[in-house]
Parts: C-alpha cells; sequence; structure tokens
C-alpha cells in the first residue's frame, strides 16, 4: 500500500515479541486530530477487554488513535485485562499528548493468557518511531492471526468537486461468522461526517458484507470494526451520504471478500445464493445453515455434488419448507428439481465444474422473493491441522 494514504492519518506495525520470530504484532492508527467514531462489536456474550472499553468509549462519538495487537485476545482475562486495555491506551495518549479517552484498543490471538505487558511498553517508542502516511501495510501485517496475507482497501469516491478516500485494513482467516464475522477491521477517511450518519452507514455495510461470510461457523469474542472521519476533507452533507456508504460498502465487501479467500485451509470459494424464501430473514438462515454445514463442506472439498447434505441442511432450520418446490443448481448446472434428483443431473460435469477455486450453489425455495447470499469455504484437513496445533 505505499502511495495510498488519507490526509491526517499515519499508521505503523512493528514488533514487539508478542508472537516471536519477528513477526510484526502491535499497530497504530494514529489521527492529527480527533475523529468522529462509529463502531460495531461481536454479539458474542463473552467479550475480551478491549471490546468492553471501545463499547463504553465510542459513545463519546470521537477518538484520536487505535491500537492493535495480535497473539494474544485479552479474553476471558477478569479485571486483569480491563486494566491493561487501559494501559495500552495510556500509554498511547502519554506519548502522542492526547486525551486517553480518545485511544480505542483492539487485540487479537489466543484467548485466556495474559498480555505481555512489558513488552507493549517496551515496544511504544519504536511503534510512534515508525508512523507514516504510507504504514498501513505494516499495520495490517501487524494484526494478523493465521492469515497468510495482509487485507488493505483503498477507494475514492468523487463527491461533488472533490475526491473523497476511504482506507481500510482487516485481518481473519478463522472463527468466521456473524455477528460479526470474526475479524478486526479498521476504516479511516478524511470527511466530515456526523456519528449518527457514519453509525447508520457501517452498520448497513456491515450486515451486508462481514455479516453474510462464514468459514467455520465459530464466533469470537473479541470482533471489532470501527471508521475514523477526521473531517479534513470535504464535509459531507445529507445529499453526500448516499455517495459515501457506495464507497464504505465497496470496501466492507472488498475486506470481507479477503477473509473468505484466506479461509483457514481453504482451497474453494463458496458463494451460497438462495431464493424463493418467504423473506430476507428467511434466506438468510437457510444460506448459513447450507454454508456452515460440514457434510456440505467436506463434499464440496471433495468435488462431490452430494444434494442430498444440501436438502438436509435445509430441512433443519425452515419450518415452513415445501420440499416439492426446491430447486438446485451447482455451478448453474441442475441438481435438483421439485425436491428431487433432476433428470438433467449428470454427476461428472459437476465433479469438473467443482474442480475449480470457485463454487457457486443456488436454492431456489419457490416460496417468495425473499433472497440472501453467504460467503463461505470448503473445510479441508489443513483447517483441522492449522487449529489442532494454534498454541503450539
Amino acid at each position: 500500500m505505499k502511495g495510498f494514504s488519507v490526509q491526517g492519518f499515519r499508521a505503523s506495525g512493528i514488533s514487539c515479541g508478542i508472537k516471536g520470530k519477528g513477526l510484526k504484532d502491535l499497530a497504530l492508527i494514529y489521527s492529527e486530530r480527533p475523529a468522529t467514531v462509529a463502531g460495531l462489536f461481536t454479539t458474542n456474550r463473552v467479550k475480551a477487554a478491549p471490546v468492553l472499553l471501545d463499547m463504553e468509549r465510542i459513545r463519546g462519538g470521537a477518538a484520536q488513535a487505535i491500537i492493535v495487537n495480535s497473539g494474544n485476545a485479552n479474553a476471558c482475562t477478569g479485571r486483569k485485562g480491563l486494566e491493561d486495555a487501559r494501559e495500552m491506551a495510556g500509554l498511547v495518549a502519554a506519548r502522542a499528548g492526547i486525551d486517553e479517552g480518545l485511544v480505542l484498543v483492539a487485540s487479537t490471538g489466543v484467548i485466556g493468557e495474559p498480555l505481555p505487558m512489558e513488552r507493549i511498553r517496551s515496544g511504544m517508542l519504536p511503534l510512534f518511531e515508525a508512523l507514516s502516511e504510507d504504514g498501513w501495510d505494516d499495520a495490517a501485517r501487524a494484526i494478523m492471526t493465521t492469515d497468510t496475507r495482509p487485507k488493505v482497501f483503498f477507494g475514492k469516491k468523487r463527491i461533488g468537486d472533490d475526491d473523497v478516500p476511504l482506507l481500510g485494513i482487516a485481518k481473519g482467516a478463522g472463527m468466521i461468522m456473524p455477528n460479526m464475522a470474526t475479524m478486526l477491521a479498521f476504516f479511516v477517511t478524511d470527511a466530515g461526517i456526523d456519528r449518527e450518519a457514519l453509525q447508520e452507514m457501517l452498520g448497513e455495510s456491515v450486515e451486508r458484507t462481514f455479516n453474510r461470510i462464514t468459514v467455520d461457523g465459530e464466533m469470537s469474542t473479541n470482533d471489532t470494526v470501527l471508521i475514523l472521519a477526521n473531517g479534513m476533507g470535504r464535509r459531507l452533507e445529507g445529499k453526500d451520504y448516499s455517495s459515501f456508504k457506495e464507497l464504505l460498502m465497496e470496501g466492507c465487501e472488498t475486506l470481507s471478500r479477503l477473509i473468505v479467500e484466506d479461509g483457514e485451509g481453504a482451497t474453494k470459494i463458496v458463494e451460497v445464493e438462495v431464493r424463493g424464501a418467504f423473506n430476507e430473514g428467511d434466506a438468510k438462515r437457510a444460506a448459513f445453515r447450507i454454508a456452515n454445514s460440514l457434510l456440505v463442506k467436506t463434499a464440496i472439498y471433495g468435488c462431490d455434488p452430494n444434494w442430498g447434505r444440501i436438502m438436509a441442511a435445509l430441512g433443519s432450520v425452515l419450518e415452513d419448507l415445501e420440499e416439492e418446490r426446491v430447486r438446485i443448481e451447482i455451478m448453474g448446472l441442475p441438481v435438483v428439481e421439485g425436491g428431487m434428483a433432476s433428470p438433467e443431473r449428470n454427476e461428472e460435469r459437476l465433479r469438473e465444474a467443482m474442480g475449480g477455486r470457485r463454487v457457486h450453489i443456488l436454492v431456489d425455495l419457490g416460496l417468495g422473493s425473499g433472497e440472501a447470499r453467504v460467503l463461505t469455504t470448503d473445510l479441508t484437513p489443513e483447517y483441522v491441522h492449522i487449529n489442532a496445533a494454534y498454541r503450539t
């Protein structure tokens, strides 16, 4: 991401020894002046200390810095964990000379272990020294855990006479399941935006993107999406919001897709599309049930068009399912008609079509106009290997 920047923002990412092996594990995002902030967090009842801290702080509507560590989730760490999160914010505030309440914190990694605060303290000086306008790639690498590559988005939208920028970074590869998908994501823009409008736009964008992906159906304790708008560029008014929301939606869509593409051990990206449900809610439930089915995911890994597993998944979640109305296609090829094997089904062609990197499953329930799309992955032996050895 060299050469991409947003007015008034700097970022950095360094190694302070949390993960070892010289891997980057501490990141900082800093604005020259307080910015309007909006955020969304995990709905898991078990919330990490940084999530609890940020949920409290964003109520003030402003933030100036975000410090993030990887390798340790600071979750299930009790009162000490919350004290450590506050200390992380305090360290940034003291060095930057800003109010501590303007510093947000995020963590990701192993649950249940105390933060190595001495290493984080020693990392403050190099973290600030590394701040630069184009430090986003370093920051994106510093928030990775089992990710294999950094995830960065940069885009602009012409609004009036100005090009309004949006820059975002994210991490996520496993424990991906709403609400939200298990991940961290941070966006910055120099636009001036009212907090209520910013929160509404972020909520709508996340619902259509990060809340429509799953790798393994596991919900994290640390999910956080934050956006800072420092107002050093164009001031957006009501008529401008729809244009900026399109840009934000694009950023969320890009990063959410990158998360799925980097799913732990994944060899295939799978789009599950459900149409013809009574309503969008039913379509979404059906799509997620298929996308999270271990039997469906392993069949996809093996290029096996085992449509019976899809039918079984549907019947387990939709009370009003009418089996005889169901139609299913895989990669545009007919599989099920009227709830039974399609007479046009060709196993050889289906297996060949499923052999690529991307697989598309279309389910038409034949009941109404509700529809939803969910992105997922196949389930592979490598996923088991990664998570069996996660702490070792």
